[in-house]
């Protein structure tokens, strides 16, 4: 690699730590809608292209998403948002769901993965551009508990684990329909990121150490040098994403993020 190539992939994975952190604080969301695809325009520059390099930019974001959604939590628990008790009550569906997807992803080939992470992205992108959809159910609707929690919290770990992303789109929607306020589904939901986070990188971890043609750097299906600059980067840009949550019109926030994630999704299926 040449000076010149190496300086663009530290700064593109500056970049898109940066921009990780901020959406984590910024929506609860872990920072995966951006990790995923950044990772797989820049690890070309460590080693060429190769049927695994999906699944490590999965396992690196689930990484990073432990990171820069411990720091969110950290930044929004100061103002008190965050509702542990939720959080506690869904952990061990979540974790089962995460152990399903980790399951699925040990037999599914990278391709499929890419088309599975360009449906999610299209199918999370209606969310964003119309956040009033559902809300004639504001206020109807009661916190999930029994089978209708122990399903809904098990699917929004396995598919999260599957995409490399922090699940918090779905966690926020569900409280703010169940007349939860807005700030504190954003906030519990970067703990939901964690919990998705934690169980799905160490799975990764382990099932791509006998993998081979792996990035350098690569420890399982986890890029170190990529989780470090990522990590970094996020943990300065969460707390500025959380105070954002706070202050800034959220409605013209989620429609950009919106546009974002359509122009993603389109990305990967031509990618696919």
């Amino acid at each position: 690699m040449s000076i010149e190539e190496v300086s663009l992939f530290i700064l593109l994975l500056c970049a898109a730590g940066l921009i990780a952190g901020i959406t984590a604080g910024l929506f609860g969301n872990g920072g995966g809608f951006v990790v995923v695809p950044a990772l797989l325009a820049v690890f070309p520059f460590l080693h060429s292209a190769s049927d695994e390099m999906m699944r490590v930019a999965v396992g690196t974001s689930l990484a990073s998403i432990v990171i820069s959604s411990a720091r969110s939590v950290q930044a929004h628990h100061k103002r008190g948002a965050v509702d542990f008790k939720v959080l506690r009550d869904w952990s061990i569906w979540i974790v089962l769901g995460v152990g399903a997807g980790l399951y699925i992803a040990s037999f599914t080939d990278s391709k499929s993965l890419v088309y599975v992470f360009a449906a999610g992205v299209l199918l999370y992108s209606i969310y964003f551009l119309f956040p009033n959809l559902f809300d004639g159910l504001k206020g109807k609707l009661e916190m999930p508990t029994g089978l209708a929690r122990a399903g809904l919290a098990s699917f929004l770990g396995g598919f999260s684990s599957l995409l490399g992303i922090g699940g918090g789109t779905i966690t926020v929607m569900t409280m703010v329909l169940c007349n939860r306020p807005a700030h504190q589904a954003v906030a519990t939901a970067s703990g939901i990121g964690f919990l998705i986070g934690l169980p799905g990188a160490i799975g990764f971890l382990i099932m791509g150490l006998d993998a081979p043609n792996l990035p350098m750097g690569s420890i399982g299906y986890i890029n170190i040098p990529a989780l470090i600059a990522i990590s970094a980067f996020s943990i300065i840009s969460a707390p500025i994403g959380a105070r954002w949550a706070h202050s800034l019109n959220e409605l013209h926030l989620k429609r950009l993020f919106g546009v974002y994630l359509i122009a993603v999704s389109l990305a990967m299926f031509a990618k696919a």
